[in-house]
């Protein structure tokens, strides 16, 4: 049994913390929401554990993930190891462990993937840092991850930042997996051919090289809304995209679906595109293509 600190108890934060309680780990959640949080605060959180601690923190990427970083590194103490569990940029890692070594305090940065499903089913855990302290957190990895062989959900990818450069690839991997899901089922709807489009792609799931957990979750929402139209086509992106591609650019890697998938979404959020308004306008002045004028 180990014990552990659980800060964030959002989708994923409330879930795993099922979850490693389901295992026999003893954890203590605090998160601003009183509602679901065992402490008031993460000073009560650290003064609730017992040394050497561990502090897993699942909150938003960016300054509340620095911020609460920071907090932590000056609530803790020498041994104590602090894990990033959030979607953080793997530039913000190296700055998290500085901070934290200050205070002899170590640092893991895990990317997690599994979403909502991952308190019945796992989570893919991909671990940045140091082995020792990798070792030390082995039985909490090994409690979120899927049953099965363990380095078939878990990796220790590399030193600090490594973790969340894993995640990073791995969601905008993502990103072009849903597209050409997204394009195939726009596609089969806008022929006359095929009549029934849900169970077409519903005839995929078994015995076919598209098969996947990200298809059996489309035929999930289309056995809901068997024509996705209580839905709208607007697409947001939570930074993972942008950050694979600025990489692939940096590494001279050439990434033409993940950037093609990203611009998809940019496209989803326009009501009127004024660069495709420059594209008719232009077909219309060299070649006398019809355009439809706006009506007021």
């Amino acid at each position: 049994m180990v014990q552990l600190g659980l800060v964030g108890l959002g989708k994923m934060g409330f879930n795993m913390r099922e979850r490693l309680r389901a295992a026999g780990h003893d954890v203590v959640g605090y998160d601003r929401d009183a509602e679901v949080s065992d402490v008031g605060s993460l000073a009560e959180l650290v003064s609730s554990l017992e040394a050497p601690r561990i502090v897993w923190v699942m909150v938003p990427a960016g300054e509340a993930t620095r911020s609460t970083v920071a907090e932590l590194g000056g609530l803790l103490s020498d041994g104590d190891l602090v894990i990033d569990g959030g979607n953080s940029r793997f530039t913000d890692d190296s700055h998290n462990a500085a901070v934290l070594a200050e205070h002899g305090v170590g640092y893991l940065d895990v990317g997690v993937s599994g979403g909502v499903w991952g308190k019945a089913n796992g989570y893919g855990l991909m671990a940045g840092g140091s082995e020792a302290d990798v070792e030390r957190a082995m039985p909490i990895f090994d409690a979120l991850r899927p049953e099965g062989p363990r380095e078939e959900g878990f990796a220790h990818a590399g030193g600090v930042g490594a973790g969340h450069y894993a995640k990073m690839v791995h969601n905008g991997i993502e990103y072009g997996l849903m597209q050409a899901y997204a394009e195939g089922f726009e596609l089969l709807e806008a022929s006359d051919v095929v009549k029934d489009v849900p169970a077409t792609i519903k005839a995929w799931q078994r015995g076919t090289v598209v098969r996947s957990w990200l298809l059996d979750l489309l035929i999930r929402a289309l056995d809901e809304d068997p024509e996705l139209s209580e839905l709208e086509g607007y697409v947001e992106d939570s930074g993972e995209g942008r950050w694979t591609l600025e990489e692939a650019i940096n590494n001279s890697v050439p990434a033409p679906v993940i950037s093609a998938a990203l611009f998809a979404r940019f496209a989803s959020r326009q009501d009127d595109s004024s660069a495709m308004r420059a594209v008719a306008a232009l077909r219309n002045q060299f070649g006398g293509h019809s355009v439809k004028s706006v009506v007021k």
